[in-house]
């Protein structure tokens, strides 16, 4: 679908100020929301919202569909009498640059035990209800997830084709005789997903309100420690142990010599098309509820993916298997109608990968920081750009602008220079005004360039998994922003008004 002529920002909740160790759904979310309703802007972009794996990667999840409960704000939870002040000034910990998980996670797990107590003991009638619907509407993902949940603490979060053989394989007996052994954590672990959802969607309505869509993220590859390949193994391409057999990845590209070996099991598209894709429709179902549009991450793959032996040490050796394609869109336009999808169309995009996001009329991704390594053919220059595209600056996985400017070679640099009639100073909002000048529908920008931040302060760095998704800011480096730049780009390139608000 085409989107209206808007701007707006790409950063995670994780990454907002706050008093507990990491940002979340709380008072500096709504904080946010109005400076980008200050400022115009009616984008809101976030990296995926479900539970953090290893490395705190959200596209390394334990589920598919299910919340980070960590985002969940205990701020909020005191407002509604759940947790008292003492026990969350109890839990606080110091506010700096940089997201403190492992004392977070510590802290909260205390006081959301005490939450959730307080919820089951007080549960009125009304609220009764709307929690057994929730619990109904989800159930297709939900039950299997809190055993999930509840064996893998058990098992101290160790991947679930190690556990014991019986829970392993989902043999019935053990099932029944786990969700009975562990059905306190079974209980919070259904609370904790709950009031995620609830904060989440008070969240939204605040942003939408306000005229502001928000742009989720679905990683095309699921965790092989998930929910989902340990309920789904046939879906899956691991063997009757749950071990991975065929794994994802990318070839050598722009980002890394020897590729990516990303590691996620390959999904059996035959085995999937055989029951109407019907995991990938409730996975998209669920995505379009609870975000306004879904930036599809690696589209490639669903034209055709690299496949990797599970015993490989790097992903150079591997082949292109060719994806399910139109079938699987054609099912899913069938099935949720309208399809607001941005695809991240990034690396080697052949004339399939093309096709297919045309066919669809789903804008690509244009990335500002790509455009100066060759001459004027360059697509991501922004006079080669279409009209139903997105603009960025860079995204999660790029240097911040000025720290590309700052590490880039000096071809590079003066490329740049010459294109934005500018000296390179200030390149991060040179970048921004390409951006915001340019045809493309949507024009979105990392916090960090509003900022004007340099190379320490990037979200992720693709090909390493350590010391990436850490990233605040500070309460005080969002107010000095240039509001007033912002706004002026936004008029002057007719980005105010989101038509469809």
């Amino acid at each position: 679908m085409r989107f209206p002529r808007s701007c707006g920002c790409l950063v995670h909740p994780t990454s907002f100020p706050g008093k507990y160790g990491m940002g979340d759904f709380g008072f500096e979310a709504r904080t946010f929301i109005d400076f980008l309703e200050r400022t115009h802007q009616t984008i809101w972009q976030v990296l995926p919202l479900t539970p953090t794996g290893y490395g705190n990667s959200p596209y390394a999840s334990y589920s598919a569909f299910a919340g980070n409960v960590y985002l969940i704000s205990p701020d909020v939870l005191h407002k509604k009498g759940l947790l008292t002040e003492e026990e969350i000034k109890g839990i606080q910990l110091p506010s700096g640059l940089s997201a403190d998980y492992e004392a977070s996670f510590k802290n909260k797990d205390k006081v959301y035990k005490l939450a959730s107590d307080r919820f089951y003991k007080n549960l009125k009638k009304e609220e009764e209800e709307a929690f057994n619907a929730f619990k109904k509407q989800n159930q297709h993902w939900l039950d299997d997830y809190v055993l999930f949940m509840a064996c893998s603490l058990h098992y101290d979060k160790q991947p679930w084709n190690t556990w014991d053989k019986d829970i392993a394989q989902r043999k019935p007996k053990a099932l029944k005789a786990y969700r009975e052994k562990f059905r306190e954590e079974i209980k919070l672990q259904y609370w904790l997903q709950y009031e995620f959802n609830n904060q989440w969607n008070d969240l939204k309505k605040y942003a939408n309100d306000r005229g502001i869509r928000i742009v989720g993220d679905i990683p095309i590859f699921v965790d092989h420690n998930s929910a989902d390949v340990w309920a789904n193994p046939k879906y899956f391409e691991v063997d009757e142990q749950g071990n991975r057999q065929l794994v994802a990845g990318v070839p050598p590209d722009y980002f890394s010599k020897t590729g990516q070996l990303w590691g996620n099991p390959l999904y059996k598209w035959d085995e999937l098309e055989k029951d109407g894709f019907s995991w990938w429709v409730d996975r998209f179902k669920h995505m379009f509820n609870a975000c306004d549009a879904i930036r599809v991450d690696h589209f490639r793959g669903f034209d055709a993916y690299w496949e990797v032996k599970a015993t490989a040490k790097t992903a150079e050796k591997g082949k292109w298997v060719p994806g399910p394609g139109e079938k699987l869109f054609d099912t899913i336009l069938e099935k949720c109608g309208e399809l607001p999808i941005i695809a991240e169309d990034l690396g080697f995009v052949t004339e399939g990968v093309e096709k297919l996001r045309d066919k669809y009329n789903f804008p690509g991704m244009k990335i500002i920081q790509f455009a100066f390594d060759s001459d004027s053919t360059n697509s991501f220059l922004p006079h080669n750009y279409s009209q139903n595209s997105v603009a960025y600056s860079g995204t999660h996985d790029n240097d911040t602008a000025l720290g590309w400017y700052n590490t880039t070679n000096a071809e590079e640099q003066h490329r740049a220079r010459t294109y934005t009639r500018s000296s390179g100073e200030s390149i991060h909002w040179e970048f921004i005004r390409l951006g915001m000048l340019s045809v493309s529908d949507q024009a979105i920008f990392p916090l960090q360039d509003f900022m004007g931040l340099d190379s320490t302060h990037r979200m992720n760095i693709p090909g390493t998994s350590s010391g990436n998704w850490l990233w605040r800011y500070t309460p005080d480096m969002l107010n000095e922003v240039d509001e007033d730049q912002i706004r002026h780009l936004a008029e002057l390139s007719n980005r105010r008004f989101n038509t469809n608000s």
